[in-house]
């Protein structure tokens, strides 16, 4: 499809970089300034161009958000769990964007208590996150994360849950979430984030009623290269600092929740290659550990005697072929969360009788893990299932008589039925002669002989693994005859810890080389043709979309490249960015020559050729504090310029959020809204 419209410019002003002896011209590294009100209005002028372009579909997208809309049951409620004396479970209103948390005292028919209506706490904002809660021991007290910005900076506050006062304190730039109450019902745990790294790097201690300007600081990470956490443990006797060098190293601080003006002490000092997590029950640590484990491995401990690897008893040993990824303890048994041939299966463990079975999900590609379970005395086992055609669906599972109750399972609105639907699991075969998993999803009446329109998802990062869920919105795009494909590339760790390795730093082509051989298998597989498939990914799997289509634009119809990192080599050489330093053990670090070539070499902004792309939908927000709105800016600014194709190139600024888009349930749709649409209007489908 050729467009005709005139598209905005951004004038090139040449900025000279010069690393280990090598000189790039950036012609829009401009762009980086959001003060400057001539990037304000190319901004406004590329979404401007984006709506002239996209008109002929507006009532289109319009149409799309009100049927995804449609799907969603307004008044829905969410299977309670409890946690001492109450039930806890959050609701959404008949036109309410945001959930209303709340909670019943000692049964579901008793009265309800309102916790947070995030709806009036969203009223006079543009954006809104409540960024998590930690209730106090006593049950009166809820400390809570406000973000109105969307950069991830929360405003810590406290409210008295009796009366429904919100006291006077207010600690901004927190990390929303990571807060833990003492035993004591009177101080409080929180992590403050750096403003120019935007990482967590400092935990303080507050005491209630008292300024927050007097607040003590209680532990300091030294190293801007790992992430910190903060939680109160399961057992609810300690509390936990956790530092994370990302796959590197581990590194726990613990406090017993009792004595709150103790000091936090040392659980396992960090070493590099040494990644654990950790679970308390009675007087035992269970550590999922790496040492000498690559996919990991389950050990148990006494207290007060772990500071010797010599007294950490095997009680699951490494296997070579399952990744250990989740664990629960309870009284008599233990849930281990294991990955196997890129699928999740949970194992449970009679740990009086050693008994262990799996748990049967009868579907060829589909997702489980483990839900709430704060109680150690029971033998019932919370956990979620979805797959490529069943909706979220959350169970209690009874770990003696093996009985499964389906509590819920989302409700979607309309005509859908789950046998119309048809999922598959393939492996593609990589250049290397790597198996790469795609997990695959149509309806039954689309034809299988490559003329059916395609869209490929991959992320590929950060050992995240991008697991086969079921999604109502993507109903839209299959009731319009397309296949969608979840290719399972490198980088993910759905095929074990070595997956992962082996798409990082100086392999990390192996995640772009995977997606393009999972497009070819496609195409040769008959599931669709190079003039229907498209393409999309965010974050990092945006930075995967500008790779992809520099190695390989003749493949693709069109790509959605969302808030992708594209500027790859300025970004990790500039450590005034946030969160630069942190990403250094998933990219590398380009001060070092062999990283800089290497990250030179696929850097998709560094890599933009004169030659002809797909049609190609760029999406940012100009808050965001993962991936840099100039990021994704000027990666389009220098396509314009180059690009010898008529094809349509648009970019799309969330002038009012940041990196996970729109805030609220319906509000999010419209972003969807406009992805769909794009690639609908590109097959010639408008309705």
């Amino acid at each position: 499809m050729t467009n005709t419209l005139t598209p905005p410019v951004a004038v090139p002003k040449p900025t000279e970089l010069t690393t280990h002896g090598h000189t790039r011209i950036d012609p829009y590294y401009y762009l980086n300034d959001r003060e400057n009100p001539d990037v304000i209005n190319y901004l406004n002028a590329e979404n401007d161009y984006l709506e002239q372009v996209l008109a002929p579909v507006k009532e289109f997208r319009e149409a799309l958000f009100t049927e995804m809309k449609n799907r969603i049951k307004e008044q829905d409620e969410s299977v309670p769990y409890k946690d001492g004396d109450y039930f806890y479970y959050s609701r959404f209103e008949v036109g309410g964007e945001y959930p209303v948390l709340c909670r019943k005292k000692g049964s579901l028919t008793a009265a309800e208590d309102v916790i947070f209506d995030c709806n009036a706490l969203a009223a006079g904002h543009d954006y809104y996150n409540l960024g998590g809660y930690e209730i106090s021991d006593n049950d009166e007290l809820a400390a809570f994360g406000e973000d109105t910005v969307s950069r991830r900076n929360y405003t810590l506050r406290i409210k008295n849950l009796a009366t429904g006062e919100i006291y006077p304190e207010s600690i901004p730039n927190t990390e929303g979430g990571s807060y833990a109450w003492a035993a004591d019902n009177k101080h409080l745990f929180y992590i403050l984030r750096d403003q120019q790294t935007l990482l967590g790097y400092q935990v303080y201690r507050h005491e209630l009623g008292t300024d927050p300007a007097q607040d003590v600081l209680v532990y300091e990470e030294q190293d801007n290269q790992f992430y910190m956490g903060l939680y109160r443990m399961k057992s609810k006797k300690y509390i936990a600092i956790v530092s994370d060098h990302n796959g590197v190293s581990t590194e726990y601080q613990l406090l017993n929740a009792s004595e709150p003006t103790a000091p936090f002490t040392t659980f396992y000092p960090r070493e590099r290659g040494h990644e654990y997590s950790l679970e308390h029950f009675q007087d035992t640590f269970y550590i999922r550990t790496n040492d000498e484990a690559e996919n990991f491995r389950l050990m148990a401990v006494t207290e007060g005697k772990q500071a010797d690897k010599a007294n950490w008893q095997e009680v699951i040993a490494h296997r070579p072929d399952v990744y250990l990824e989740q664990m629960e303890v309870f009284a008599n048994h233990l849930v281990l969360g294991e990955r196997r041939e890129g699928l999740v299966q949970l194992r449970v463990i009679n740990q009086q009788t050693r008994e262990e079975h799996y748990l049967d999900f009868g579907e060829p590609a589909y997702d489980a893990g483990i839900s709430v379970n704060a109680d150690f005395n029971t033998n019932v086992l919370r956990f979620g299932y979805s797959s490529l055609t069943t909706p979220g669906s959350t169970f209690d599972y009874n770990m003696d008589s093996r009985e499964k109750t389906l509590l819920k399972q989302q409700e979607v609105l309309g005509d859908f039925d789950r046998t119309n639907y048809v999922s598959e699991r393939i492996y593609a075969t990589a250049r290397d002669g790597a198996q790469v998993p795609v997990s695959i999803v149509y309806r039954k009446d689309t034809p299988r002989d490559g003329s059916a329109p395609l869209l490929q998802y991959a992320y590929g990062s950060y050992g995240y693994s991008i697991d086969p869920t079921f999604s109502s919105t993507r109903l839209s795009l299959l009731n319009r005859g397309f296949i969608y494909a979840i290719a399972h590339i490198r980088g993910g760790q759905e095929m074990g810890r070595r997956w992962y390795e082996d798409g990082k730093m100086l392999k990390k082509r192996n995640t772009f080389t995977d997606f393009v051989d999972c497009s070819e298998h496609l195409i040769k597989a008959g599931y669709t043709r190079t003039d229907r498939l498209f393409a999309m990914g965010g974050s990092a799997g945006g930075l995967l979309m500008g790779a992809v289509i520099n190695l390989r634009p003749d493949l693709y119809k069109g790509v959605v490249a969302a808030v992708p990192f594209v500027d790859v080599v300025t970004t990790m050489l500039d450590e005034s960015i946030p969160l630069t330093t942190g990403e250094f053990e998933e990219w590398g670090n380009p001060k070092q020559k062999v990283y800089y070539d290497y990250m030179l070499s696929y850097s998709p902004y560094d890599n933009v050729e004169a030659k002809a792309y797909p049609n190609l939908l760029v999406t940012t927000g100009l808050h965001d504090s993962q991936v840099q709105y100039w990021e994704p800016a000027k990666w389009v600014a220098k396509l314009r310029t180059l690009k010898t194709d008529n094809n349509q190139l648009l970019l799309h600024t969330n002038m009012e959020a940041g990196h996970g888009g729109a805030s609220g349930r319906f509000q999010a749709l419209k972003d969807i809204a406009l992805d769909f649409a794009f690639v609908l209007n590109l097959m010639g489908i408008r309705n």
